[in-house]
């Protein structure tokens, strides 16, 4: 009798993306950070209920903290725990790493916003993007290579 393999699903490490952080930021840089979660928000991410649309991070006191990330708990939660799907979340880095984004953000002006999260190696890590506002008009020029790309494609394409 011959030994069937099971093939394992093997699940995306991407949670979540903020794709609109590209569009209303430069972003110069990317950092990756651990985030300290708690179990029910470990098993929500597991099902992929998160969302870092307007995610941010606060720097106080030496720490940074993670703001605007939504995790939906699950419905098999726990009720007898008070649950913030929206709660202030402690991102893990280093000292140095830390003081270097101070220096940029009261410096220079940049803010840090969430761009990705996802899984490596068993945790759960948020790519942060350290970056420069745009304006209005840096806005329209960037909608506008995009769309000439988009018509080069087409004319490459058919022609």
């Amino acid at each position: 009798m011959a030994n069937k393999k099971k093939s394992k699903k093997v699940p995306s490490a991407t949670i979540a993306t903020n794709k609109k952080a590209r569009y209303d930021y430069f972003i110069e840089e990317r950092i990756e950070a651990g985030v300290a979660l708690q179990g029910w928000e470990v098993k929500s991410l597991r099902a992929g209920k998160a969302q870092i649309g307007d995610g941010y991070v606060l720097l106080k006191d030496g720490e940074a903290f993670l703001l605007g990330g939504l995790i939906s708990p699950m419905v098999s939660t726990s009720s007898h725990t008070e649950i913030d799907p929206r709660r202030t979340r402690k991102l893990l880095l280093h000292k140095k790493e830390i003081t270097r984004l101070i220096g940029a953000v009261e410096r220079k002006g940049f803010t840090i916003v969430a761009t990705a999260l996802y899984w490596k190696r068993g945790r759960a890590k948020v790519e942060l993007g350290l970056a420069k506002g745009k304006k209005q008009h840096d806005k329209r020029a960037t909608e506008k290579a995009r769309d000439w790309d988009r018509e080069k494609g087409r004319i490459l394409k058919g022609g």
